[in-house]
């Protein structure tokens, strides 16, 4: 089914040592696509300068909210953008990733891939090796082999489209798993979900994270 439109999600909680690079990759990416894209950025509970970082971006939509809850962020962004487009949600695409995180050139091109046979896609996430310590990264290297991530789901690489988000009821109020939680609806709801190690996804390596028992506690725990 075709895409007229991708709608772009990030969520940011105290995030202005890396937002713009997001955005700036973000920009990349849909400039690498030939068909209408939109961004919105959702600040929940920031204390720092993300306003004026995401406010640097003349074409994101930012909206504030104060959640302190990942899954409410994911869902206002949605929300707000769809409310923006002019497509119908069978043919409107959303991506996700998030805000500390910085996606390839080529990411909205693999989602748009994944989209023309199928409802949602789940990407590969990886770390920023070079920042962390050598026994953590050794150890990440170590237990990813070709295909050790298929499987794993990640909010930072994500996608869906809209009628099938829609339909499941969209991300619930979750702090932390709100991105398995909802494939795991999705696939209850039997939407066909492409899975893919190309073209990942690049996070941040630190170890305390803004979610509990998020991908920070997960890169934290391999040295253990």
């Amino acid at each position: 089914m075709r895409v007229d439109h991708v709608l772009v999600a990030v969520p940011a909680r105290d995030e202005e040592a890396t937002l713009a690079d997001c955005l700036h990759s973000i920009e990349r990416a849909r400039s690498a696509i030939g068909i209408p894209s939109s961004v919105v950025v959702v600040l929940d509970s920031c204390t720092d300068g993300s306003a004026d970082a995401a406010r640097r971006f003349a074409d994101a939509l930012v909206i504030e909210r104060d959640h302190g809850n990942v899954g409410r962020s994911r869902h206002d962004a949605v929300l707000a953008g769809l409310a923006h487009v002019d497509a119908e949600p069978e043919h409107t695409w959303i991506a996700f990733t998030d805000a500390d995180s910085c996606v390839p050139r080529s990411w909205l091109r693999e989602h748009l891939t994944a989209a023309d046979g199928g409802d949602a896609y789940v990407g590969a996430v990886v770390p920023r090796l070079g920042d962390l310590d050598d026994e953590r990264r050794q150890a990440w290297q170590r237990t990813h082999p070709a295909g050790a991530t298929l499987g794993h789901v990640h909010g930072a690489n994500l996608g869906v489209r809209a009628h099938a988000y829609l339909r499941v009821g969209g991300f619930l109020p979750l702090f932390v798993g709100e991105d398995v939680d909802l494939v795991s609806r999705l696939r209850a709801a039997r939407y066909s979900i492409a899975e893919s190690e190309r073209h990942p996804v690049v996070t941040s390596s630190r170890l305390v994270g803004r979610a509990p028992d998020g991908y920070a506690a997960y890169l934290g725990g391999l040295a253990t």
